[in-house]
């Protein structure tokens, strides 16, 4: 993982919720990232020597692909303000890419209480290889304007709590699912929905139900030892072995 500097070249509204945010990048490793891979991100000057040190966590931003004109796009909330021309120091890429069955050929994507910008990251991926995406938004996610996405994919809102039309249907087409959860407690959440899928499915095999954890990152390498997660029975740091990791492998909380 490297540190390096960027310019914010664009800012634009994709909906009520999100923004995109175009950045001009230098380094040539982020020229390959992958979906799964993220950056850790503050604010800066264009002089290295005269940056202010500040004790504030980066920001984690999910990297959506590329622009036409070579520009990395990213999506964040609407809440935060971004301006062209900010100068912005950037660590990354940070964590691996998400890993995909060789043969698969649906994939459902569940976004639980929160925005689904982690798993929109790979949806261009999925697309390209002809890999059909279902997306479910459940919870304060079901506010989550789509327009912006490719019509191909197909959105479902759910209802009331874990529910969602035709969920026995989609769960039994999917050949692999990726989960995304509100940050204040993902085990409790990634929990309820392993559950769920439990009693719809006889069986969940390995590599079938994938949780995209977003824990608090300081320092984005595995040192600080404050993402640790357990995972079969090992104690994993999710910044740099995750962010997508199989929910039968992790320590989950019972109900």
């Amino acid at each position: 993982m490297n540190e390096s500097r960027a310019i914010i070249q664009r800012v634009g509204k994709r909906n009520k919720q999100a923004q995109y945010v175009d950045i001009a990048v230098q380094d040539e490793a982020l020229f390959s990232i992958h979906p799964g891979e993220s950056l850790l991100v503050r604010f800066t000057s264009d002089d290295p020597e005269n940056d202010d040190w500040h004790p504030y966590l980066r920001e984690q931003w999910w990297v959506q692909g590329f622009t036409k004109d070579g520009l990395l796009r990213v999506e964040l909330p609407v809440s935060h303000r971004y301006q062209p021309q900010q100068v912005i120091s950037i660590l990354g890429p940070v964590g691996l890419p998400y890993r995909f069955r060789k043969s698969l050929r649906n994939v459902l994507l569940i976004a639980y209480d929160t925005h689904p910008t982690p798993l929109t990251a790979m949806i261009s991926q999925l697309l390209g290889n002809n890999i059909s995406v279902t997306l479910v938004l459940l919870g304060v996610a079901r506010q989550y304007e789509t327009p912006h996405l490719p019509a191909e994919i197909e959105v479902i809102r759910g209802e009331d709590g874990l529910n969602w039309q035709d969920m026995v249907m989609t769960l039994g087409w999917a050949d692999q699912i990726f989960v995304v959860a509100a940050q204040d407690d993902e085990l409790m959440r990634f929990a309820e929905v392993y559950r769920l899928v439990q009693e719809k499915r006889i069986d969940i095999p390995k590599n079938y139900i994938f949780g995209v954890f977003q824990p608090l990152l300081p320092c984005g390498v595995g040192a600080c030892a404050a993402c640790m997660l357990r995972v079969d029975g090992d104690l994993i740091p999710a910044c740099s072995k995750g962010p997508a990791f199989d929910l039968t492998r992790v320590k989950l909380p019972l109900a």
